[in-house]
Formats: C-alpha cells, sequence, structure tokens
C-alpha cells in the first residue's frame, strides 16, 4: 500500500507530465502545475525544490514505464527478429494513440540543448537506454561492434519514424522503418 505522501508527489508527476507532453516544459509554469493537481504549492516544493527537478522525474518515471513494456515485448518473443519487431509495432500503436503527441524525450533534448543541463541528461539517458535495449537484443547475432552500431541505425529509424507521426504519416512511417529495420538486422546476422 501507497502512503499518501507518494500518492500526491505521483499525482504531481502525472499532472506535469500531460501537461508537458501537450503545452511543452518552457510553455508550462509551475503555477498552472500546482493548480491542475489541485496541490498547495509548499506540498509542490516539498516534493520537487525545482522546476527542473520536476521534469527529470516525469522523464525518468516515463523511462522506466518505457523499459517495463520493452522487458515485456522482448519476454513474448525469442528470436532478436522478433523483438525488433515487436519494438517497431509498439511504436505504430503509441502512434495511432489518441494520446500521441510526439516524443517527450525529443521534445526536451529540443528545449533544453545545454548537454550539461539535467533535463537534457535525463532525455539522454532514455534514448540510450533504447538504444541499449536493442543492443542486447542483437548481441547473440552480430559482434559487439555491429551490434552498437545496428542499434544506433535503429534508434535512427525509430526517431525519423516519430517525427513522421507527429506530421501525420505515422502508419507509413513505421512500416517502412519497421521493414527496413528488419533488412538491417537481417543483413548484419552473424554467419551460421
Amino acid at each position: 500500500m501507497s502512503s499518501p505522501v507518494s500518492d500526491k508527489r505521483q499525482h504531481i508527476v502525472e499532472t506535469a507530465y500531460a501537461l508537458f507532453k501537450r503545452v511543452g516544459f518552457h510553455a508550462t509554469g509551475i503555477d498552472r502545475i500546482i493548480a491542475e493537481a489541485d496541490v498547495a504549492k509548499m506540498t509542490m516544493y516539498r516534493h520537487f525544490p525545482s522546476k527542473d527537478e520536476l521534469i527529470v522525474e516525469v522523464l525518468d518515471h516515463r523511462a522506466r514505464r518505457f523499459e517495463e513494456q520493452l522487458d515485456r515485448l522482448a519476454r513474448e518473443s525469442t528470436a532478436p527478429e522478433e523483438k525488433i519487431a515487436r519494438i517497431f509495432e509498439w511504436h505504430g500503436r503509441w502512434f495511432r494513440s489518441p494520446d500521441f503527441h510526439g516524443c517527450l524525450f525529443a521534445h526536451a533534448l529540443a528545449e533544453f540543448g545545454d548537454p550539461r543541463h539535467p533535463v537534457f541528461k535525463a532525455a539522454a539517458r532514455q534514448k540510450n537506454g533504447i538504444r541499449q535495449h536493442m543492443q542486447s537484443i542483437l548481441a547473440p547475432v552480430m559482434t559487439r561492434g555491429r551490434a552498437e552500431s545496428v542499434a544506433a541505425t535503429l534508434l535512427m529509424l525509430i526517431e525519423g519514424a516519430t517525427l513522421m507521426a507527429q506530421m501525420g504519416r505515422g502508419d507509413a512511417a513505421i512500416r517502412d522503418a519497421r521493414k527496413a529495420a528488419l533488412d538491417i538486422v537481417a543483413a548484419s546476422r552473424r554467419p551460421q
């Protein structure tokens, strides 16, 4: 059972997430988050002394949820190609969801361009996490260097498809990206 304090903290995170994805990070003020979360200013600052800390927590929370989803997908498949295909299929479903507003992490990278900024670092951690996850899927069937390169390429395909989905071309983008990804994986496999 969770405590009222952790429930309140989670409520603030979820409220901020909903605002950040719709409105943006800089355009969403702390006062608006406080009003929409229906919390006292003191409660907000007890949990999050700064807006940057709240943004980092929102990004870390979303990254953990996404990683859990990737882990679940990986357990449902056995072959690396199937696991990679499922990652692309997950993105296709996300693109079609009414809740799709583009990638929160890409928006964070765009709004906080300084690589030393904690928000930039949190967003970069998530992107690197996806790349590393795909690299670990590919490692059994290709050399380490090849797995690193292919995983980076697959991440670029996902990022490009996500941008195209924001432009209203999600179905075609993910279909083409998935096909390209599977072709790249097949061509990069270690000879048996």
